[in-house]
């Protein structure tokens, strides 16, 4: 895994998800910004979210990407899928992760399909539940079933159960 100093040497893909135009009436009329919301990932395992927030789109989008490249989590494969169905909850949303065959694809929606792809699944299903449609929840409560994704490996050692070599050597007796 890339140190955070690393960031940049990777390439990375990023792939714009959700522009919100927001306007403030003033005296002379009205003025518009722009909140973009920005995925970023290697395409292996590495994948990130990040809004930025300007009066021009390219400014906003620029922003989002630095902001999306400092939040990058790693994603935990099994294959090509995930370990194991896993629910992220984030303020109303909730996004169910299941992994699927080999051949299956993603299949997703919008925000939760581009964070799948750019993090390097690619044979997963998910179903976005719970009481909102916003994309930053969406994207927020993905990466938060990201983040509690565990692999058996690092099960087997929570739980205790992993043979270390010495008691390997001592089951044998050696």
């Amino acid at each position: 895994m890339p140190r955070r100093n690393d960031v940049e040497a990777v390439e990375f893909s990023e792939r714009v998800v959700a522009i919100n135009r927001v306007s403030k009436v003033v005296k002379g009329g009205k003025r518009f910004r722009f909140a973009v919301l920005v995925v970023v990932g290697d395409g292996v395992s590495q994948v990130g979210t990040g809004i930025g927030k300007a009066k021009e789109i390219a400014e906003a989008v620029r922003k989002g990407i630095e902001k999306a490249k400092k939040n990058m989590v790693t994603v935990k494969h099994a294959g090509d899928t995930i370990p194991h169905p896993v629910v992220g909850e984030f303020g109303a949303a909730r996004v169910l992760l299941k992994p699927s065959p080999a051949g299956t694809g993603v299949i997703a929606g919008g925000v939760v399909r581009a964070i799948m792809e750019l993090g390097g699944v690619k044979d997963v299903v998910t179903k976005v539940t719970g009481r909102t449609s916003n994309a930053i929840n969406i994207a927020h409560a993905t990466l938060e079933a990201i983040k509690i994704t565990r692999t058996e490996d690092e099960i087997t050692k929570l739980r205790g159960l992993g043979n270390t070599d010495a008691q390997a050597s001592e089951a044998i007796g050696e």
